[in-house]
């Protein structure tokens, strides 16, 4: 009985084994790059047809907000029911020795440049994520320092509950003593259309770009979910 010979290996020439021309290497580490952000591009015009510049959300009902506001009151939010207007949100607290104040500073900067139909139609409401010392009198006179804003204590664990539906966290740090110490918390800001639905996020790192954080706000304004 005859073994079969396997067919030969076809026969290497100086032109197979000469090296990958380096263009057509760059050319496909080029056409990978393409790939890839036209797919970025795709999901986050599948979240939403308009540009943000801020962090696209789906389709995402905003969460209630229950508690005391910087002047004394009983307050609440219901998402969709604000008379029109869109709400930014950030959790931070008065003690913070940089973001906070940044972020307010830079949002009521951003709402001052809206045309004042719009201006009228965004409230900017500051959770505090430190309720034991962020009493009224102590929010009433941070979130006024930087215009018009509401401060709003929860008390916990309700605080915790509804910052999870937000996807903020936020613990204490640099505890010296009962009064001293910091939080460290998400640093993200959220606006919510008049419709109640969460359309876009802004880190705090973005909130300095003025003109495109208002066109975020503007287009937001105008547009609340169907």
């Amino acid at each position: 009985m005859t073994t079969p010979h396997p067919d030969p290996l076809p026969e290497l020439t100086p032109d197979a084994l000469a090296p990958r021309p380096w263009y057509v290497s760059a050319l496909l580490a080029l056409s990978a790059v393409v790939l890839l952000i036209a797919g970025a591009w795709g999901v986050a015009r599948l979240r939403s047809p308009y540009p943000f510049y801020g962090t696209a959300y789906p389709n995402t009902q905003a969460a209630a907000l229950t508690g005391t506001d910087h002047t004394g009151r009983p307050w609440t939010f219901t998402p969709g029911e604000t008379g029109g207007a869109a709400t930014a949100i950030f959790f931070g607290f008065t003690h913070c020795p940089n973001i906070c104040p940044l972020s307010l500073a830079n949002l009521s900067r951003a709402r001052d440049t809206l045309p004042p139909a719009d201006r009228a139609r965004l409230k900017i409401l500051m959770v505090s994520v430190d309720p034991d010392r962020d009493t009224p009198q102590r929010l009433k006179e941070y979130v006024t320092y930087f215009g018009e804003g509401t401060g709003v204590n929860i008390p916990e664990p309700t605080l915790s509950a509804v910052a999870k539906q937000y996807g903020v966290g936020y613990q204490k740090a640099d505890i010296k003593s009962a009064a001293e110490y910091q939080v460290n918390h998400t640093t993200a800001t959220y606006l919510v259309d008049a419709a109640g639905k969460l359309r876009v996020l802004w880190d705090y790192s973005q909130l300095p770009q003025t003109a495109r954080v208002a066109q975020d706000m503007q287009y937001v304004i105008r547009n609340p979910a169907r």
